[in-house]
């Protein structure tokens, strides 16, 4: 089941919301779960309202199993405050509702984690054209982040904006021209570097967005959650040289359980001692690397802010403009560009 070991000793509220985008399962669900039991409302942003409703029902029972077993700093409410929302990222027009859906429940955002990914996945295009795992990786989440920043930019002191990365973004290969390898046939599709790419372009939209939220109230952070046995793995049960990886990390102790990688997720959104703490790349709890994190794959060696963001994140907005998604009350919130430097 886990346990409370090494977690942030804090007392939330319920006027503290978290949303958590694939929170029913693996290392959303331990996230969810063990942030609500601090006290937070947690939303649960994923597709399936049945999967998630499941999980809900587990997580109260296992709070109260937790409670039973006397574990320490667990809210005193008597169950969580847990709900579902309905949120498929491979859709823009999907995002669109969710945020649409959000807003009108007029509450607050304090914590947005994007945690929701899939890993290794054959060619695929989405309904709105792009590969499959650059849109739910990051441009779905890219299009949440727009559209909810002014909600949190709103919400009080200490918000904050989460990017579950991946250390494969060291494997990525930045050509903004082959962004959605469409030049390739599915027997040739580089299914690593097309994952490793869609985790540094999260990696960038941190750098960017603290370089313009420096003075406000959101911060930015990315981290890596360790080699985790969860459902992402689905993705790519087809490649044997992958599994027989995954059996090897496992024999050797290197994986990590949901619970056990959820612990980063967990301190990076509510430890208050990374309250200001922006542009951290974190894995294992702690702090691992801070600024310039993808510069090396820079050819100058500039910092990838100085560089890469600007251009991808306005091809990002004109392709997402063209459809209507993003309005022009989104290149500036408080007078603060987003999108441009």
């Amino acid at each position: 089941m886990g346990g409370s070991e090494s977690l942030p000793e804090v007392a939330l509220t319920m006027d503290r919301v978290v949303l958590i985008t694939g929170g029913n399962t693996g290392i959303g669900y331990e996230t969810a779960k063990w942030i609500a039991m601090r006290g937070a409302r947690v939303i649960i942003a994923c597709r399936s309202e049945e999967r998630a409703n499941a999980a809900i029902e587990r997580m109260q029972v296992e709070f109260k199993e937790e409670k039973s077993k006397g574990t320490p700093r667990l809210c005193s409410c008597e169950t969580l405050a847990l709900e579902f929302m309905a949120l498929d990222l491979a859709s823009l027009k999907s995002v669109e509702n969710f945020i649409d859906n959000f807003k009108a429940k007029e509450i607050k955002l304090h914590v947005l984690l994007c945690n929701a990914g899939i890993a290794l996945h054959a060619q695929e295009y989405t309904e709105d054209g792009f590969e499959i795992m650059f849109q739910v990786n990051y441009l779905g989440h890219f299009l949440l982040v727009a559209k909810l920043l002014p909600l949190m930019l709103n919400s009080g002191e200490d918000c904050r904006l989460i990017f579950v990365s991946s250390e494969a973004y060291r494997a990525s290969s930045f050509d903004l021209d082959k962004a959605q390898g469409k030049h390739h046939t599915k027997e040739n599709f580089k299914r690593i570097m097309y994952y490793a790419n869609s985790k540094l372009y999260q990696i960038m939209q941190m750098y960017v967005l603290n370089r313009q939220l420096q003075k406000t109230n959101v911060t930015v952070n990315s981290l890596h959650p360790g080699i985790v046995e969860t459902e992402i793995t689905r993705s790519f049960t087809d490649l044997q040289a992958w599994k027989v990886f995954l059996q090897l990390a496992k024999l050797v102790h290197v994986t990590k359980t949901p619970f056990e990688g959820a612990k980063t997720s967990i301190t990076a959104a509510v430890n208050p001692q990374f309250k200001a703490t922006r542009d951290a790349f974190f894995y294992d709890m702690k702090i691992s690397q801070t600024n310039n994190l993808a510069s090396p794959l820079i050819p100058t060696n500039t910092c990838i802010s100085d560089r890469a963001i600007p251009t991808i994140l306005k091809q990002l907005y004109d392709i997402i403009s063209q459809e209507g998604f993003v309005p022009l009350s989104a290149i500036s919130i408080r007078g603060i560009s987003v999108w441009r430097n």
